[in-house]
């Protein structure tokens, strides 16, 4: 599967997150952390999806099967992630959106509608892809159905195992393909401010102001923190 290209910025840096479709730290990462920040970043960075995890994958005969972290319906959810990345295109109609916003939106999406207990995957897979218009879902619905999506799947298993082989956390997070151990803990808790912090000087104008606001809520909260210990001797 090929990583997800978006329009090229003279300052776009690549982040990679490698995680699993029914992880809830996963689903709470993306909907939280990085859907909000990419609103603001999409500039700036360029995001690569790599749905894959803690999963294991072998092959018997002609076939390849997946073991996954949270059952056979996650492998099925991975599957129609890694099939949606390298088949979704945006058409002259959509011109609010590009290939990787487009893909953004949908993987949020599927993230947002939590852990499929209740519906079959594919059935939430149509709803998201009406929802933010992906068109032509059929073909990411064959591809997932099909030995396509066992492909592309096993490519994301090799892409994570590159990173690290197991991979300890889900998810994971790196910036420009490096993983950091302080680039993960901050991006769990504050992506944007962990991109911000990479990206090349000069830092651009949405890391400052997000920057200054950080400093000011950092502020208030240290304040309103003092104050209650001082009521504390009163």
């Amino acid at each position: 599967c090929s990583i997800l290209t978006s329009q090229h910025f003279q300052f776009q840096t690549p982040v990679f997150v490698y995680y699993e479709s029914l992880c809830p730290d996963s689903q709470a990462f993306i909907t939280k952390q990085l859907y909000p920040a990419y609103k603001m970043l999409k500039d700036h960075i360029e995001i690569n999806f790599i749905p894959f995890g803690k999963s294991t994958v072998r092959t018997q005969g002609s076939d390849v099967l997946f073991e996954c972290h949270h059952g056979p319906n996650e492998c099925y959810g991975n599957k129609i992630h890694a099939c949606a990345i390298s088949h979704i295109h945006v058409d002259s109609f959509q011109n609010e959106h590009t290939r990787e916003s487009l893909t953004v939106d949908y993987i949020d999406c599927l993230m947002e509608s939590g852990n499929f207990q209740n519906e079959p995957y594919a059935s939430v897979a149509r709803k998201c892809a009406d929802k933010v218009q992906v068109k032509k879902f059929e073909s990411i619905e064959n591809c997932a159905n099909s030995t396509e999506g066992s492909k592309l799947l096993e490519d994301m298993g090799e892409k994570t195992d590159k990173l690290e082989k197991p991979i300890k956390s889900v998810p994971t997070i790196t910036i420009r393909q490096t993983y950091d151990a302080n680039t993960q803990r901050q991006s769990l808790v504050d992506f944007q401010g962990a991109v911000c912090t990479n990206l090349p000087k000069p830092m651009p104008a949405v890391c400052r102001a997000y920057s200054s606001a950080s400093s000011v809520s950092g502020s208030v909260t240290a304040i309103i923190v003092a104050i209650f210990a001082a009521l504390r001797f009163i």
